[in-house]
């Protein structure tokens, strides 16, 4: 059997809001997720249903705090040295480098921390891949410009772009635009700070925020390209198979027009432009898009270099007349043929090989994992250890998956 290439890009990856903490610290401004909760309340705010403003005083922020990353990076870092990390993923908060999203110049603290992240990195000849917008928009771009619904947010992107492209020219040549663009349809607040009016459309609201953040990261790929050639400048999907429930046609159309609401987003960032089955789709919901004139132009000349996404698990589609299960972002029908772990998480390693062979076939462009894993209740065993042979299983199953898939 053949291996991996001597060169492939083995890490690890951490967005800047599950990681960093450090709340307001250093100039850091208040960013959409230092206001999301945990607890029952979760969800209803990242979906754009419930109002900060109207969360109780004991509510608790995890991402003001996260794993305090901020103070304890170069120990990390070291720690994936040893696991003889390639390639580690992390995002930038853009609150840390524009508090308001909208200042004319940068702060040179948050500069400066990442700036020690990239050279830690390359201490250890690891190679960065900074995802530039991780579900992280500045809270002062959402009260005083209504977040990504204005395509005002596209040049304020543009301009953190182009401070990190200039600052980090040459130390780092993997960049994502944006992380899991597709969550915008079903997390809009937590991916994109979108808030809804009374009676407002949102699916509606969504699709055209998503509009600006397509323009937003094709301008990107020109702008890095142009800054350094050597950029590779990727697109990320949260990704995953969706089965049908059964072979009655009908769950497998729904199968295919579940998918065809994901890979839109990638058709766009790859194939130069909007899908027709997008445009009648959009005629279906009453849905007219805002558009500039050479937002077409734009498209077609700012394709990515490759398709990087995240694969937990995969779904299962049908009439909902049998239970359902959770995953790590979706919900979906129960698998009889899938083990699960306690949150409902459908364990698929071949759905992960079936995804990445789909998305190669779609799009023969380079293929780029940035998340994988499983979600678990650790313990601690009396070494301070702990003995988790349900992840090793896991992560063999999917590595397996996916060397059958590249080799």
């Amino acid at each position: 059997m053949k291996e991996f290439p001597k060169n492939f890009l083995w890490g690890g990856a951490t967005s800047a809001n599950q990681y960093e903490g450090a709340y307001l610290e250093d100039g850091k401004g208040l960013s959409n997720v230092d206001l999301i909760p945990s607890g029952s309340q979760r969800l209803d705010v990242a979906r754009g249903e419930l109002d900060p403003k109207l969360l109780p005083d004991t509510a608790k922020f995890p991402a003001r705090s996260a794993v305090d990353g901020y103070h304890h990076f170069k120990e990390d870092i070291a720690f994936m040295a040893k696991m003889n990390f390639k390639v580690y993923r992390f995002s930038i908060s853009w609150s840390r480098i524009f508090p308001n999203g909208d200042d004319e110049q940068p702060n040179v603290a948050g500069l400066k921390y990442y700036e020690q992240v990239i050279d830690e990195c390359l201490k250890y000849d690891i190679e960065p891949l900074i995802t530039i917008n991780h579900f992280d928009v500045p809270h002062n771009l959402i009260v005083k410009y209504d977040s990504w619904r204005n395509r005002k947010l596209i040049d304020f992107y543009l301009r953190l772009c182009e401070t990190l492209f200039t600052h980090f020219k040459g130390k780092v040549h993997y960049w994502l635009t944006f992380n899991e663009i597709n969550m915008i349809l079903h997390l809009p607040y937590l991916a994109a700070g979108l808030t809804f009016k009374e009676h407002e459309d949102k699916l509606h609201v969504s699709y055209q925020a998503a509009h600006h953040q397509l323009i937003a990261s094709a301008k990107a790929v020109l702008l890095g390209h142009k800054i350094d050639s050597s950029n590779q400048i990727g697109s990320m999907l949260a990704a995953g198979y969706i089965y049908p429930n059964t072979c009655n046609p009908i769950d497998a159309w729904d199968s295919l027009t579940e998918q065809r609401k994901n890979y839109f987003f990638s058709d766009v960032q790859v194939r130069v432009a909007y899908p027709n089955y997008a445009l009648k789709y959009f005629e279906k919901i009453h849905f007219k898009l805002s558009k500039n004139t050479d937002d077409p132009t734009i498209l077609k000349q700012g394709t990515v270099d490759f398709v990087s996404f995240s694969y937990y698990n995969s779904r299962v589609i049908g009439k909902a007349d049998q239970d359902q299960t959770a995953g790590n972002l979706f919900a979906s029908l129960k698998n009889p043929y899938l083990k699960t772990n306690e949150w409902g998480w459908q364990i698929d390693p071949l759905g992960f090989r079936i995804t990445l062979n789909e998305l190669y076939d779609r799009y023969q462009k380079p293929l780029f994992v940035v998340e994988n894993g499983l979600g678990a209740k650790d313990t601690l065993s009396a070494k301070n250890k702990v003995n988790d042979t349900y992840r090793i299983n896991y992560l063999h199953d999917h590595i397996q998956a996916l060397k059958d898939a590249v080799t």
